[in-house]
This record gives structure tokens, sequence and C-alpha cells, in this order.
């Protein structure tokens, strides 16, 4: 059945109603999971709070999944879903420096909206600093844009980059969350019993 405007079950003029809806959801869910705070979101870098690794775990893998079994239900053709093209040195580039944006800043460009949307003077401060880099980017793109296309993998897969199938790829993913997840609940425990140990002497 799906994706509905590639097969034309509804017209794309649906698009940024679907997206103005999904955008206010994904807000919603930011904010119930405490992600307009700098310090949740700061917390996976000092061991203390990992709600960011669990929830974005916890979206990827019921996202991969539920595509896996709508596919094998006959209700979403993945051949028709879009996949972002792969330009591997800028992605590993813009990786680092989002990275670095997190653990100096607190938030991602997505986060800081969420803080900005509740009058968090840090998260205004952030979103500015992110729509002045956006600027900056548009405006000196002809001069690495070289750079930014190299390496072009085109719309690949995980499971097509390793010749594996998209079910063990999920396979794998769940695994690694399950790991992931009874791990940072150990250095969880660990930090903050040594940080209320300090806190007490």
């Amino acid at each position: 059945m799906g994706p509905l405007i590639p097969q034309e079950i509804i017209t794309g003029q649906w698009d940024f109603v679907i997206a103005l809806l999904i955008g206010g959801a994904f807000g919603f869910i930011l904010e119930s999971s405490g992600f307009s705070s700098s310090r949740n979101i700061a917390g996976v870098f000092y061991g203390y709070n990992f709600v960011v690794l669990r929830v974005f775990f916890t979206a990827m893998i019921v996202a991969m999944v539920g595509l896996l079994y709508f596919s094998y239900f006959g209700w979403i053709d993945l051949d028709l879903v879009f996949v972002l093209p792969t330009y591997l040195n800028s992605m590993l580039f813009g990786g680092f420096l989002m990275g670095l944006g997190f653990v100096i800043g607190g938030f991602c460009p997505g986060t800081s909206y969420t803080a900005v949307a509740i009058g968090k003077i840090d998260g205004i401060v952030f979103a500015t600093g992110f729509l002045i880099g956006v600027f900056i980017f548009a405006e000196g793109f002809p001069f690495y844009e070289g750079f930014y296309t190299a390496n072009d993998l085109g719309s690949i897969t995980i499971g097509e980059m390793f010749g594996v199938s998209n079910e063990l790829v999920a396979f794998l993913f769940v695994m690694m969350a399950i790991v992931a997840f009874y791990v940072t609940w150990l250095i969880e425990k660990r930090v903050r019993k040594n940080m209320t140990e300090y806190k007490f002497e």
C-alpha cells in the first residue's frame, strides 16, 4: 500500500500537512523525554544520564523493525522509500561537528528548538547560532561543494553496503540496543552513586 504519495494514493499536496503533524509529534516526544534540557542531553557524555541514547535507539529500532513487518505484510514497498544519498566525507565531518556541538552546547538543532519553544535562553542562543551556521554554509557552498559531494555512495543502506539482508541488520541493531541499554544502566548506577557519595563527604 505505502508509501502513499509515491504510489499516488494521496497527492503530493499532503507533504506539508504530514510534515507538520510529524514535526509536532516529534517535538512533543522530545519535550516529554526531557530533551529541552541541555543537562539531560550532555549527561550522556558524563555518564549520569543516557536518556538521549535510549530514546533515539528505541525510535530507530521501532522504525526499522516496523518497516520490515510492514514490508512482510505487503503494507509498504521498501523500494519506494526514500533513502538519503550518502556522501561519506561530508557526513563523517558533519557528524564530528554535530558531536562537538552536543558536547559544547548540550543541544542538537532539533532539541534546541524544543528548548526555544518553552523559552529557554540557552536554547535560543544555540538555535540562533544554528541559523547563522546554515546561512554561512549556504553562502559558501560553491567553495566546498567538491568536498561535500566527494565519495558519493548513492542511496545505499547498511545492508547493501555490507552485502547482508535488512533482517540481519535489524537483528544486530536490536541486540546492540539491548546491550547498550544494560551497559548504560550500569554506568549510570555507578556514576550516580559516586556523585551521591561525593556530595555528602
